[in-house]
């Protein structure tokens, strides 16, 4: 009896590695399907929805005497990357040296204060906002979807509950996370150029 070459042993063996392989792969990708499917425009805007959904939360939660630093907490790790990758975000009222806030205890700090670390944040998310709303005026939709990055530029609108609106403008950045959610990767907002008179 002759026994099969070397060859022909390894060749059998990564024939059979590489089906494995694809097995495996094809099995994580049917378990959690969205996490490597394209993102789609209504994902964007239901994740831009969702950041103004959550401001006026923290708002209506401070007001009403609840664990607002919970909810503002909560609401940081269901929007923003700090958990998985690196987040860019200037915020519309930072200056001087926290400027940028690289890390959550920034983010958090610039939405409900009371960090010594952050001293010249009083709380951007406590300012009794009732309506936030946001617009992709950029161009004609004002997204770009690029792979597992999304960007959209435009502006953001909140009302307080004397009725007072802000307009902001914003440019934000997402990226899909291993769990399929995208979350903020990169925020940045500024009130809009006021030219010298």
């Amino acid at each position: 009896m002759r026994l099969p070459s070397l060859s022909a042993v390894c060749g059998v063996a990564l024939s059979v590695v590489t089906y494995l392989v694809f097995q495996v792969s094809h099995a994580a990708l049917a378990a959690d399907p969205q996490a490597r499917a394209p993102i789609a425009e209504a994902e964007v805007n239901a994740a831009q929805q969702a950041w103004c959904d959550g401001l006026v939360r923290i708002s209506r939660v401070h007001k009403e005497g609840g664990d607002y630093k919970a909810v503002a907490g909560q609401v940081i790790d269901d929007l923003y990357d700090y958990k998985e990758g690196r987040v860019f975000f200037k915020p519309t009222l930072a200056t001087g040296k926290n400027t940028f806030r690289p890390t959550r205890e920034g983010a958090l700090s610039y939405f409900i204060g009371g960090n010594t670390n952050f001293p010249e944040d009083t709380g951007f998310a406590l300012k009794d906002w009732v309506k936030v709303k946001y617009d992709n005026n950029a161009a004609e939709n004002g997204i770009q979807i690029h792979g597992d990055i999304a960007v959209t530029m435009g502006n953001v609108y909140l009302t307080n509950a004397k009725g007072d609106e802000v307009m902001v403008d914003k440019t934000f950045v997402f990226r899909r996370g291993a769990d399929g959610k995208l979350r903020l990767c990169a925020h940045k907002s500024a009130l809009p150029y006021q030219p010298a008179k």
